[in-house]
């Protein structure tokens, strides 16, 4: 029989509590299902924090916001509050605290997703996440989103006055509103979790999202068209409340850092890889798409540019509507 010593059971005593101490869970909220590109992401990211944490980090993912009753703002909320560890909600949103974030999603701005890569991971991108302290909150990185994309249970839309007549979902973001009102939509701002039964009840006709979100959604059920457009881009805020990232060790806060980098890249390369069987998907389910030609796209690009003044004022900061709009070539 061994015997131990007070000394070595003391030893052992304190290094158990050392690495018990060091042991952190995070929970980390999306607002979309399982399947969704931003839950996969999360899922991503919080296997790549394990890894460099020696799973001494957990990152607990919780999709379809149920952890905030599925209210975007009042997740924000509770994520500087305290009430929520960490968040990953659109760029659009956003927007509600900050006008500064509805300058990513003007219409047409970005040529291609390396160019919206480009404008988050650059001096734009850092001045909103710097901005993000000013309403509670430390921001780790800005991920895109696949461009949007518009569905309804009309009819193809192929040019602008396609859109007419139409009561058309949009986020409650007012540069939404003034595109789609623009092109003669009856634009109609509602929190995600209520769409799908306005669409089945034809409270509204249609919607637009990223493509993988009628798949995720299950919009294919009360949506016939689905229309490739690619009209704006939008971001993935990955967020944490200050306290909790400020609680975690220098080592601990540079893996939740790196990994977000890391997954962001995945994101990208994983977006690409299951755009065309997402749409096939779509199409398995019985809808029916159509993409716009360069030609057709040009009506809808003159649209945007001619509400620039418009955008500019949402953004409410001249200064920064002009570094977005140079940053990509278009001024």
């Amino acid at each position: 029989m061994k015997h131990f010593s007070i000394r070595a059971l003391l030893a052992a005593a304190t290094m158990l509590t050392a690495s018990m101490a060091r042991a952190e869970t995070l929970t980390l909220s999306t607002p979309d299902p399982d399947n969704s590109e931003i839950t996969v992401a999360a899922n991503k990211f919080a296997e790549l924090v394990s890894a460099k944490t020696n799973g001494e980090v957990t990152i607990k993912v919780f999709p379809n916001g149920t952890l905030y009753g599925g209210d975007p703002s009042g997740a924000v909320k509770q994520l500087a509050g305290g009430s929520l560890d960490m968040l990953l909600l659109a760029t659009s949103l956003y927007a509600n605290f900050n006008p500064k974030f509805s300058a990513i999603s003007i219409p047409y701005l970005f040529d291609d997703e390396s160019q919206l890569r480009d404008y988050l991971a650059g001096e734009p991108g850092q001045e909103l996440i710097a901005d993000l302290a000013t309403i509670g909150i430390k921001g780790i990185n800005l991920w895109p989103r696949p461009f949007r994309q518009m569905t309804n249970s009309k009819h193809p839309i192929e040019k602008p006055e396609d859109l007419s007549g139409l009561k058309f979902r949009v986020p409650n973001n007012p540069l939404w509103v003034e595109f789609f009102k623009k092109m003669g939509a009856a634009p109609t701002p509602m929190a995600f979790a209520e769409v799908y039964n306005a669409l089945q009840l034809k409270v509204v006709d249609g919607q637009e999202n990223p493509i993988n979100v009628p798949l995720s959604a299950k919009f294919y059920e009360v949506q016939k068209y689905a229309s490739i457009t690619n009209h704006m881009g939008d971001g993935w805020v990955l967020g944490i409340n200050p306290a909790k990232f400020d609680g975690l060790s220098d080592a601990h806060k540079k893996a939740l850092e790196e990994a977000a980098e890391e997954a962001e890249a995945w994101k990208v390369e994983n977006d690409a890889a299951t755009a065309e069987t997402t749409i096939a998907e779509l199409e398995k389910q019985g809808m029916a798409v159509n993409r716009l030609t360069p030609e057709q796209q040009k009506a809808f690009v003159a649209i945007s540019k001619e509400l620039y003044p418009v955008f500019a004022g949402l953004v409410k900061d001249q200064a920064f509507f002009d570094k977005t709009i140079a940053s990509v070539g278009k001024n």
